[in-house]
Protein backbone atom coordinates (compact mmCIF):
# COMPACT_ATOMS: atom_id res chain seq x y z
CA UNK A 1 0.00 0.00 0.00
CA UNK A 2 1.04 3.55 -0.58
CA UNK A 3 0.80 6.19 1.73
CA UNK A 4 -2.12 7.70 -0.04
CA UNK A 5 -3.68 4.30 0.99
CA UNK A 6 -2.87 3.41 4.51
CA UNK A 7 -2.95 4.93 8.54
CA UNK A 8 -0.62 3.31 10.71
CA UNK A 9 -2.36 2.65 14.16
CA UNK A 10 -0.12 0.53 17.03
CA UNK A 11 -1.31 -2.10 19.24
CA UNK A 12 0.67 -4.11 22.44
CA UNK A 13 2.81 -5.41 19.79
CA UNK A 14 4.20 -1.93 17.60
CA UNK A 15 3.10 -0.33 14.28
CA UNK A 16 0.52 -1.86 12.01
CA UNK A 17 -0.45 -0.49 8.42
CA UNK A 18 -4.29 -0.52 8.09
CA UNK A 19 -6.15 0.36 4.71
CA UNK A 20 -7.46 3.96 4.86
CA UNK A 21 -10.69 3.99 5.15
CA UNK A 22 -11.33 0.27 6.82
CA UNK A 23 -13.09 0.47 10.35
CA UNK A 24 -10.96 -2.29 11.51
CA UNK A 25 -7.66 -1.80 13.80
CA UNK A 26 -4.42 -3.29 14.13
CA UNK A 27 -5.42 -6.54 15.52
CA UNK A 28 -7.91 -7.20 12.66
CA UNK A 29 -5.21 -6.49 10.02
CA UNK A 30 -2.42 -8.66 11.81
CA UNK A 31 -5.11 -11.66 11.53
CA UNK A 32 -6.04 -10.84 7.95
CA UNK A 33 -2.11 -10.80 7.00
CA UNK A 34 -1.42 -13.87 9.57
CA UNK A 35 -4.14 -16.11 8.42
CA UNK A 36 -5.62 -15.61 4.76
CA UNK A 37 -6.70 -19.33 3.97
CA UNK A 38 -10.06 -21.26 4.03
CA UNK A 39 -13.46 -20.03 4.15
CA UNK A 40 -14.64 -16.32 5.94
CA UNK A 41 -16.15 -16.08 9.38
CA UNK A 42 -19.50 -16.60 9.32
CA UNK A 43 -21.60 -13.42 9.05
CA UNK A 44 -23.99 -15.03 11.80
CA UNK A 45 -20.87 -15.28 14.13
CA UNK A 46 -20.30 -11.18 13.07
CA UNK A 47 -24.43 -10.66 13.94
CA UNK A 48 -24.19 -12.69 17.03
CA UNK A 49 -21.12 -11.07 18.45
CA UNK A 50 -22.76 -7.74 17.72
CA UNK A 51 -25.64 -8.63 19.62
CA UNK A 52 -23.53 -9.83 22.31
CA UNK A 53 -21.78 -6.51 22.53
CA UNK A 54 -24.82 -4.43 22.33
CA UNK A 55 -26.20 -6.35 25.36
CA UNK A 56 -23.36 -6.05 27.05
CA UNK A 57 -22.50 -2.31 26.74
CA UNK A 58 -26.51 -2.02 27.76
CA UNK A 59 -25.89 -4.17 30.77
CA UNK A 60 -22.52 -2.41 32.12
CA UNK A 61 -24.19 1.37 31.46
CA UNK A 62 -27.10 -0.64 34.52
CA UNK A 63 -24.65 -1.81 36.90
CA UNK A 64 -22.59 1.38 37.03
CA UNK A 65 -19.68 0.31 35.07
CA UNK A 66 -19.88 1.95 31.77
CA UNK A 67 -20.27 5.66 31.55
CA UNK A 68 -23.70 6.39 30.01
CA UNK A 69 -22.13 8.20 27.26
CA UNK A 70 -20.42 5.67 25.92
CA UNK A 71 -22.64 2.95 26.55
CA UNK A 72 -24.79 5.03 24.11
CA UNK A 73 -22.12 5.70 21.43
CA UNK A 74 -21.24 1.61 21.25
CA UNK A 75 -25.43 0.94 20.93
CA UNK A 76 -25.80 3.35 18.55
CA UNK A 77 -22.60 2.20 16.22
CA UNK A 78 -24.01 -1.62 16.55
CA UNK A 79 -27.53 -0.51 15.93
CA UNK A 80 -25.92 0.78 12.35
CA UNK A 81 -23.97 -2.00 11.55
CA UNK A 82 -26.65 -4.52 12.23
CA UNK A 83 -28.71 -2.64 9.39
CA UNK A 84 -26.33 -3.28 6.72
CA UNK A 85 -27.09 -6.45 4.99
CA UNK A 86 -24.46 -9.29 4.71
CA UNK A 87 -22.28 -7.47 1.76
CA UNK A 88 -22.14 -4.71 3.17
CA UNK A 89 -21.39 -6.00 6.17
CA UNK A 90 -18.47 -8.07 4.83
CA UNK A 91 -16.89 -5.38 3.91
CA UNK A 92 -15.49 -4.46 7.65
CA UNK A 93 -15.43 -8.17 8.70
CA UNK A 94 -12.99 -9.61 6.72
CA UNK A 95 -11.09 -12.61 9.03
CA UNK A 96 -11.03 -16.29 8.43
CA UNK A 97 -12.23 -18.58 10.61
CA UNK A 98 -8.90 -20.90 10.36
CA UNK A 99 -7.62 -18.05 13.05
CA UNK A 100 -6.42 -18.71 16.64
CA UNK A 101 -8.90 -21.33 18.33
CA UNK A 102 -10.11 -18.96 20.85
CA UNK A 103 -11.71 -16.60 18.50
CA UNK A 104 -9.75 -13.74 19.45
CA UNK A 105 -9.34 -11.86 16.19
CA UNK A 106 -12.31 -11.80 15.69
CA UNK A 107 -13.60 -11.03 18.64
CA UNK A 108 -11.35 -8.20 18.34
CA UNK A 109 -12.16 -7.10 14.77
CA UNK A 110 -15.71 -6.62 16.39
CA UNK A 111 -14.36 -4.25 19.08
CA UNK A 112 -12.29 -2.67 16.57
CA UNK A 113 -15.03 -2.12 14.04
CA UNK A 114 -17.41 -0.92 16.73
CA UNK A 115 -14.76 1.52 18.32
CA UNK A 116 -13.80 3.27 15.16
CA UNK A 117 -17.67 3.64 14.27
CA UNK A 118 -18.51 4.94 17.44
CA UNK A 119 -15.77 7.41 16.93
CA UNK A 120 -17.04 8.68 13.88
CA UNK A 121 -20.08 9.17 15.12
CA UNK A 122 -19.11 10.53 18.42
CA UNK A 123 -15.44 11.96 18.04
CA UNK A 124 -15.18 13.87 21.64
CA UNK A 125 -15.84 9.87 23.77
CA UNK A 126 -12.54 8.72 22.64
CA UNK A 127 -13.96 4.73 22.56
CA UNK A 128 -11.71 2.06 22.77
CA UNK A 129 -12.23 -1.47 21.67
CA UNK A 130 -10.10 -3.39 24.57
CA UNK A 131 -11.44 -1.32 27.92
CA UNK A 132 -14.78 0.29 26.32
CA UNK A 133 -16.76 -1.96 23.77
CA UNK A 134 -14.60 -4.97 25.14
CA UNK A 135 -15.28 -3.51 29.01
CA UNK A 136 -16.10 -7.00 31.35
CA UNK A 137 -15.62 -9.72 28.27
CA UNK A 138 -12.69 -11.49 26.68
CA UNK A 139 -12.94 -13.54 23.48
CA UNK A 140 -13.00 -16.48 25.48
CA UNK A 141 -16.48 -16.15 26.75
CA UNK A 142 -17.57 -13.85 24.01
CA UNK A 143 -16.99 -16.21 21.44
CA UNK A 144 -18.42 -19.57 22.94
CA UNK A 145 -21.76 -17.74 24.04
CA UNK A 146 -21.50 -16.14 20.00
CA UNK A 147 -21.39 -20.10 19.04
CA UNK A 148 -24.43 -21.08 21.30
CA UNK A 149 -26.44 -18.09 19.69
CA UNK A 150 -26.22 -18.91 16.11
CA UNK A 151 -26.39 -22.66 16.97
CA UNK A 152 -29.94 -22.01 18.08
CA UNK A 153 -30.68 -19.63 15.37
CA UNK A 154 -29.60 -22.25 12.71
CA UNK A 155 -31.70 -25.11 14.79
CA UNK A 156 -34.79 -22.32 14.45
CA UNK A 157 -34.11 -22.53 10.42
CA UNK A 158 -33.85 -26.28 10.60
CA UNK A 159 -36.79 -27.74 12.49
CA UNK A 160 -39.72 -25.64 10.17
CA UNK A 161 -37.52 -28.07 7.29
CA UNK A 162 -37.99 -31.00 8.57
CA UNK A 163 -41.77 -30.48 9.44
CA UNK A 164 -42.33 -29.42 5.86
CA UNK A 165 -41.00 -32.75 4.60
CA UNK A 166 -42.97 -34.54 7.07
CA UNK A 167 -46.34 -32.86 5.98
CA UNK A 168 -45.37 -33.84 2.83
CA UNK A 169 -44.80 -37.28 3.37
CA UNK A 170 -48.18 -37.65 5.35
CA UNK A 171 -49.83 -36.16 2.29
CA UNK A 172 -48.10 -39.12 0.14
CA UNK A 173 -48.73 -41.50 3.51
CA UNK A 174 -52.85 -40.97 3.49
CA UNK A 175 -53.11 -40.95 -0.42
CA UNK A 176 -51.42 -44.44 -0.88
CA UNK A 177 -52.14 -45.95 2.88
CA UNK A 178 -53.69 -48.64 0.95
CA UNK A 179 -51.60 -49.15 -2.26
CA UNK A 180 -50.45 -52.73 -1.90
CA UNK A 181 -46.49 -53.52 -2.50
CA UNK A 182 -43.87 -55.88 -2.15
CA UNK A 183 -41.90 -55.31 1.21
CA UNK A 184 -37.94 -55.74 0.97
CA UNK A 185 -35.36 -57.34 3.56
CA UNK A 186 -32.07 -57.63 3.31
CA UNK A 187 -32.60 -56.22 -0.52
CA UNK A 188 -34.61 -59.72 -1.05
CA UNK A 189 -38.33 -60.09 -1.69
CA UNK A 190 -40.59 -59.86 1.96
CA UNK A 191 -44.25 -60.21 2.17
CA UNK A 192 -46.80 -57.31 1.38
CA UNK A 193 -46.67 -54.30 2.70
CA UNK A 194 -48.67 -51.05 1.88
CA UNK A 195 -46.47 -47.59 0.14
CA UNK A 196 -48.29 -45.57 2.97
CA UNK A 197 -47.14 -48.03 5.78
CA UNK A 198 -43.91 -47.95 4.25
CA UNK A 199 -43.91 -44.07 4.19
CA UNK A 200 -45.23 -43.90 7.41
CA UNK A 201 -41.59 -45.55 8.89
CA UNK A 202 -40.11 -42.36 7.21
CA UNK A 203 -42.16 -39.43 9.02
CA UNK A 204 -41.60 -41.49 12.43
CA UNK A 205 -38.20 -41.31 11.63
CA UNK A 206 -38.28 -38.16 11.03
CA UNK A 207 -40.55 -37.07 14.15
CA UNK A 208 -38.63 -38.87 15.94
CA UNK A 209 -35.32 -36.65 14.94
CA UNK A 210 -36.93 -33.35 15.41
CA UNK A 211 -37.98 -34.36 18.98
CA UNK A 212 -34.32 -35.44 19.55
CA UNK A 213 -33.08 -31.96 18.56
CA UNK A 214 -35.72 -29.91 20.30
CA UNK A 215 -35.34 -32.30 23.54
CA UNK A 216 -31.21 -31.75 23.12
CA UNK A 217 -31.47 -27.94 22.05
CA UNK A 218 -31.88 -26.21 25.12
CA UNK A 219 -28.54 -27.11 26.30
CA UNK A 220 -27.48 -24.45 24.00
CA UNK A 221 -29.58 -21.73 26.24
CA UNK A 222 -26.40 -22.25 28.85
CA UNK A 223 -24.27 -19.24 27.59
CA UNK A 224 -20.39 -18.87 29.09
CA UNK A 225 -20.63 -15.14 29.45
CA UNK A 226 -18.93 -13.85 32.64
CA UNK A 227 -16.56 -16.59 33.00
CA UNK A 228 -13.89 -13.84 31.09
CA UNK A 229 -10.40 -15.54 30.82
CA UNK A 230 -10.55 -18.88 32.27
CA UNK A 231 -13.78 -18.71 34.09
CA UNK A 232 -13.32 -17.14 37.38
CA UNK A 233 -15.33 -13.84 36.27
CA UNK A 234 -12.47 -11.66 36.69
CA UNK A 235 -13.11 -8.08 35.52
CA UNK A 236 -16.84 -8.82 34.84
CA UNK A 237 -18.96 -6.25 36.85
CA UNK A 238 -21.60 -8.59 39.47
CA UNK A 239 -25.10 -8.34 38.16
CA UNK A 240 -23.57 -7.78 34.17
CA UNK A 241 -23.65 -11.53 32.93
CA UNK A 242 -27.71 -12.10 34.15
CA UNK A 243 -28.82 -8.33 32.55
CA UNK A 244 -27.01 -9.82 29.26
CA UNK A 245 -28.76 -13.15 29.23
CA UNK A 246 -32.06 -11.35 29.57
CA UNK A 247 -31.36 -8.79 27.32
CA UNK A 248 -30.37 -11.72 24.35
CA UNK A 249 -33.73 -13.90 25.30
CA UNK A 250 -35.64 -11.06 24.05
CA UNK A 251 -33.20 -10.58 21.04
CA UNK A 252 -33.86 -14.08 20.15
CA UNK A 253 -37.17 -15.30 21.71
CA UNK A 254 -35.57 -18.02 23.68
CA UNK A 255 -34.73 -18.25 27.63
CA UNK A 256 -30.78 -18.18 27.77
CA UNK A 257 -29.29 -18.38 31.13
CA UNK A 258 -25.73 -17.46 32.59
CA UNK A 259 -26.40 -19.45 35.68
CA UNK A 260 -23.81 -22.70 34.55
CA UNK A 261 -20.48 -23.64 35.11
CA UNK A 262 -18.14 -21.33 33.50
CA UNK A 263 -14.86 -23.64 33.64
CA UNK A 264 -17.52 -26.16 31.24
CA UNK A 265 -18.46 -23.33 29.53
CA UNK A 266 -15.19 -21.97 28.20
CA UNK A 267 -13.05 -25.59 28.26
CA UNK A 268 -16.16 -27.75 27.24
CA UNK A 269 -18.53 -27.38 24.10
CA UNK A 270 -20.10 -30.31 25.26
CA UNK A 271 -23.68 -28.81 23.72
CA UNK A 272 -22.41 -28.34 20.75
CA UNK A 273 -21.44 -32.00 20.28
CA UNK A 274 -24.49 -33.65 22.06
CA UNK A 275 -26.97 -31.40 19.60
CA UNK A 276 -24.82 -32.17 16.33
CA UNK A 277 -25.29 -35.88 17.21
CA UNK A 278 -28.72 -35.73 16.60
CA UNK A 279 -27.98 -33.56 13.64
CA UNK A 280 -25.84 -36.64 12.44
CA UNK A 281 -28.94 -38.88 13.36
CA UNK A 282 -31.04 -36.86 11.44
CA UNK A 283 -28.62 -37.18 8.23
CA UNK A 284 -28.35 -40.84 8.70
CA UNK A 285 -32.38 -41.02 8.49
CA UNK A 286 -32.17 -39.04 5.25
CA UNK A 287 -29.77 -40.65 3.74
CA UNK A 288 -31.83 -44.02 4.60
CA UNK A 289 -34.73 -42.06 2.90
CA UNK A 290 -33.63 -40.84 0.24
CA UNK A 291 -31.76 -44.19 -0.73
CA UNK A 292 -35.18 -45.90 -0.44
CA UNK A 293 -36.75 -43.68 -2.79
CA UNK A 294 -34.43 -42.97 -5.45
CA UNK A 295 -33.78 -46.74 -5.68
CA UNK A 296 -37.95 -47.18 -5.80
CA UNK A 297 -38.07 -45.20 -8.70
CA UNK A 298 -34.85 -46.63 -10.53
CA UNK A 299 -35.49 -47.35 -13.95
CA UNK A 300 -37.91 -46.80 -15.85
CA UNK A 301 -37.31 -49.88 -18.04
CA UNK A 302 -34.17 -51.71 -16.02
CA UNK A 303 -35.10 -51.08 -12.10
CA UNK A 304 -37.79 -51.04 -9.79
CA UNK A 305 -39.91 -48.19 -11.11
CA UNK A 306 -42.60 -48.54 -8.19
CA UNK A 307 -42.76 -44.98 -8.20
CA UNK A 308 -42.33 -42.07 -10.20
CA UNK A 309 -40.54 -39.10 -9.40
CA UNK A 310 -40.52 -35.34 -10.85
CA UNK A 311 -38.53 -34.42 -13.96
CA UNK A 312 -36.22 -30.99 -12.61
CA UNK A 313 -34.22 -31.42 -14.87
CA UNK A 314 -32.33 -32.94 -18.03
CA UNK A 315 -30.86 -36.00 -16.70
CA UNK A 316 -27.85 -36.45 -19.01
CA UNK A 317 -26.09 -34.44 -21.43
CA UNK A 318 -25.45 -37.48 -23.49
CA UNK A 319 -28.58 -39.56 -22.85
CA UNK A 320 -32.08 -37.84 -24.30
CA UNK A 321 -34.83 -38.02 -22.01
CA UNK A 322 -32.95 -39.47 -18.94
CA UNK A 323 -34.18 -38.19 -15.48
CA UNK A 324 -32.01 -38.63 -12.39
CA UNK A 325 -33.24 -38.52 -8.80
CA UNK A 326 -30.95 -35.20 -8.28
CA UNK A 327 -32.70 -34.28 -4.84
CA UNK A 328 -31.90 -37.87 -3.47
CA UNK A 329 -28.84 -37.29 -4.44
CA UNK A 330 -28.01 -33.87 -2.97
CA UNK A 331 -29.40 -34.96 0.30
CA UNK A 332 -27.36 -37.83 0.50
CA UNK A 333 -23.96 -35.63 -0.27
CA UNK A 334 -25.48 -33.58 2.13
CA UNK A 335 -25.53 -36.32 4.98
CA UNK A 336 -22.01 -37.59 3.47
CA UNK A 337 -20.34 -34.07 4.90
CA UNK A 338 -22.56 -33.88 7.75
CA UNK A 339 -20.89 -37.06 8.85
CA UNK A 340 -17.68 -35.62 8.21
CA UNK A 341 -18.55 -32.60 10.30
CA UNK A 342 -19.66 -34.52 13.18
CA UNK A 343 -16.18 -36.05 13.20
CA UNK A 344 -14.88 -32.79 13.30
CA UNK A 345 -16.60 -31.22 16.15
CA UNK A 346 -16.07 -34.32 18.30
CA UNK A 347 -12.25 -34.29 17.65
CA UNK A 348 -12.25 -30.56 18.46
CA UNK A 349 -14.71 -30.91 21.67
CA UNK A 350 -12.38 -32.87 22.92
CA UNK A 351 -9.40 -30.69 22.68
CA UNK A 352 -10.43 -28.67 25.70
CA UNK A 353 -6.71 -28.34 27.26
CA UNK A 354 -6.63 -27.12 30.77
CA UNK A 355 -9.14 -23.81 30.87
CA UNK A 356 -9.90 -23.32 27.38
CA UNK A 357 -10.75 -25.10 24.23
CA UNK A 358 -8.65 -23.57 21.08
CA UNK A 359 -11.07 -25.64 18.06
CA UNK A 360 -13.76 -23.08 18.82
CA UNK A 361 -13.94 -21.40 15.42
CA UNK A 362 -14.04 -24.71 13.66
CA UNK A 363 -16.37 -26.52 15.59
CA UNK A 364 -18.92 -24.04 15.00
CA UNK A 365 -18.37 -23.60 11.45
CA UNK A 366 -19.21 -27.30 11.28
CA UNK A 367 -21.96 -27.00 13.44
CA UNK A 368 -23.46 -24.01 11.26
CA UNK A 369 -22.21 -26.15 7.50
CA UNK A 370 -24.16 -28.95 8.61
CA UNK A 371 -27.46 -26.53 10.10
CA UNK A 372 -27.60 -25.35 6.55
CA UNK A 373 -27.29 -28.02 4.23
CA UNK A 374 -29.25 -29.76 6.08
CA UNK A 375 -32.03 -27.01 5.83
CA UNK A 376 -31.78 -26.71 2.09
CA UNK A 377 -31.19 -29.97 1.04
CA UNK A 378 -34.38 -30.99 3.29
CA UNK A 379 -36.66 -28.40 1.64
CA UNK A 380 -35.63 -29.23 -1.84
CA UNK A 381 -35.78 -32.87 -1.41
CA UNK A 382 -39.72 -32.19 -0.11
CA UNK A 383 -40.62 -29.54 -2.40
CA UNK A 384 -38.89 -30.74 -5.49
CA UNK A 385 -39.13 -34.88 -5.48
CA UNK A 386 -41.60 -35.69 -2.45
CA UNK A 387 -44.28 -33.65 -3.64
CA UNK A 388 -44.58 -34.43 -6.91
CA UNK A 389 -43.89 -38.38 -6.33
CA UNK A 390 -46.54 -40.61 -7.63
CA UNK A 391 -46.88 -44.56 -7.46
CA UNK A 392 -46.72 -46.65 -10.46
CA UNK A 393 -49.52 -49.13 -9.05
CA UNK A 394 -49.11 -51.52 -12.07
CA UNK A 395 -45.62 -51.89 -11.47
CA UNK A 396 -46.11 -52.77 -7.66
CA UNK A 397 -49.39 -54.98 -8.67
CA UNK A 398 -46.83 -56.89 -11.14
CA UNK A 399 -44.13 -57.32 -8.54
CA UNK A 400 -46.59 -58.75 -6.03
CA UNK A 401 -48.02 -61.23 -7.94
CA UNK A 402 -45.06 -62.61 -8.72
CA UNK A 403 -43.53 -62.60 -5.27
CA UNK A 404 -42.72 -66.13 -4.13
CA UNK A 405 -42.75 -64.80 -0.44
CA UNK A 406 -46.48 -64.33 -0.17
CA UNK A 407 -46.14 -67.69 0.27
CA UNK A 408 -45.81 -67.13 3.92
CA UNK A 409 -49.56 -66.27 4.58
CA UNK A 410 -50.14 -70.47 3.51
CA UNK A 411 -47.63 -71.41 6.46
CA UNK A 412 -50.21 -70.66 9.12
CA UNK A 413 -52.31 -73.47 7.25
CA UNK A 414 -50.07 -75.94 6.04
CA UNK A 415 -46.57 -75.73 7.76
CA UNK A 416 -43.30 -73.50 7.44
CA UNK A 417 -41.60 -76.15 5.72
CA UNK A 418 -44.64 -77.16 3.18
CA UNK A 419 -44.87 -73.62 2.30
CA UNK A 420 -41.11 -73.53 1.98
CA UNK A 421 -41.10 -76.21 -0.45
CA UNK A 422 -44.20 -74.52 -2.55
CA UNK A 423 -42.12 -71.61 -3.11
CA UNK A 424 -38.71 -73.55 -4.25
CA UNK A 425 -40.86 -75.65 -6.59
CA UNK A 426 -42.29 -72.46 -8.11
CA UNK A 427 -39.09 -70.54 -8.06
CA UNK A 428 -37.33 -73.51 -9.77
CA UNK A 429 -40.16 -74.29 -12.63
CA UNK A 430 -40.78 -70.89 -13.57
CA UNK A 431 -44.45 -71.03 -12.34
CA UNK A 432 -46.72 -68.95 -10.55
CA UNK A 433 -46.68 -69.44 -6.45
CA UNK A 434 -50.23 -70.85 -6.96
CA UNK A 435 -49.65 -73.67 -9.80
CA UNK A 436 -46.69 -74.66 -7.26
CA UNK A 437 -48.92 -74.75 -4.29
CA UNK A 438 -51.67 -76.53 -6.21
CA UNK A 439 -49.70 -79.19 -7.28
CA UNK A 440 -48.33 -79.99 -3.88
CA UNK A 441 -51.99 -81.31 -2.50
CA UNK A 442 -51.22 -79.12 0.64
CA UNK A 443 -54.31 -77.10 -0.21
CA UNK A 444 -57.12 -76.43 -2.55
CA UNK A 445 -58.23 -73.71 -5.09
CA UNK A 446 -60.67 -72.18 -2.79
CA UNK A 447 -58.30 -72.34 -0.08
CA UNK A 448 -55.38 -70.82 -1.42
CA UNK A 449 -57.72 -67.71 -2.52
CA UNK A 450 -59.18 -67.11 0.24
CA UNK A 451 -55.55 -67.17 1.94
CA UNK A 452 -53.56 -65.52 -0.03
CA UNK A 453 -55.54 -62.20 0.27
CA UNK A 454 -52.51 -59.38 0.38
CA UNK A 455 -54.43 -56.35 1.64
CA UNK A 456 -55.19 -59.07 5.03
CA UNK A 457 -50.96 -59.35 4.79
CA UNK A 458 -50.32 -56.18 5.88
CA UNK A 459 -52.29 -56.12 8.84
CA UNK A 460 -53.98 -52.91 7.40
CA UNK A 461 -56.94 -52.58 10.37
CA UNK A 462 -53.74 -53.15 13.14
CA UNK A 463 -51.15 -50.63 11.97
CA UNK A 464 -50.88 -47.19 13.76
CA UNK A 465 -49.59 -44.46 10.90
CA UNK A 466 -49.29 -41.53 14.11
CA UNK A 467 -46.79 -44.63 15.79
Amino acid sequence: MSKEEYRVESDTIGPVKIPKDALWGPQTERSRNNFPSGELMPLAIIRAFLHLKKAAAESNVEVGDEPVEKGQAIEEAIDQLLKLDDHELRQDFPLHVLQTGSGTQSNMNVNEVVANLANKMHPNLDILPNDDVNRGQSSNDTYPTAMNIVAVEALDKLEPAVQHLIDELKIKQDKYWKTVKVGRTHLQDATPITFGQEVSGYISALKHDLSYIKELKPTLYELAIGGTAVGTGLNAAPGMTVKIADKLSKVYGHDFKVNTNKFWGLAHHSGIDVVHGALKTLAADMFKIAQDIRFLASGPRAGYHELNIPANEPGSSIMPGKVNPTQAEAVTMAAAKVFGNDTTITFACSQGNFEMNVYKTVMITAFLDSCDILTGTITGFADKMIAGLTVNAAKMDDLLESSLMTVTALSPHIGYHAAAKIAQTADKEGTTLKEAALKSGKLTEKEYDEWMDYMEMTNISQTNPEK
